[in-house]
């Protein structure tokens, strides 16, 4: 795991507005790496427990269907970003793409799996898919209203 700080770190936490940037291996064991690198940095800096908790799922979720659904960057990993404003948490996972594009999978009582992207949708109060030439990144905006937002 690499990581990339996209501005001055102090060792209590990173400052509020600051990005993160990190590289995990593209494997099965990606979603718990991430998850306690994210909830560590979080709670440094002060995220309100509700936050930290909703994007501890979330970022477990995208990484997941990453792995799940998708295929690896050119190096190997998925690049995980986040950055805190205001307490609000934007936390983005990108990887190679896939050949679907990510939805919500319509409610089902047994299926196995397939509600990732509905938790998602229900802890965000938005989130996105963004595809790019190397890959596609899926965001999600966590704790108040994003500046992603169109009116």
């Amino acid at each position: 795991m690499s990581t990339d700080t996209d501005s001055r770190a102090t060792r209590a936490g990173a400052p509020s507005g600051e990005k993160r940037t990190v590289r995990i291996p593209w494997a099965p064991s990606a979603a718990p790496l991430i998850r306690r690198e994210l909830v560590d940095d979080l709670a440094a800096r002060g995220v309100t427990e509700d936050v930290v908790e909703e994007a501890e799922i979330v970022v477990s979720e995208l990484v997941a269907n990453a792995v799940r659904h998708g295929r690896a960057l050119a190096d190997g990993s998925i690049r995980v970003h986040w950055k805190v404003k205001n307490n609000v948490v934007e936390v983005e996972v990108t990887d190679g793409g896939g050949p679907t594009v990510p939805r919500p999978a319509p409610q089902t009582t047994w299926a196995p799996g397939g509600r990732g992207l509905r938790i998602v949708r229900s802890l965000a109060h938005e989130w996105g898919v963004v595809d790019e030439t190397n890959g596609r990144t899926v965001w999600a905006s966590l704790g108040g209203p994003s500046r992603r937002r169109s009116h």
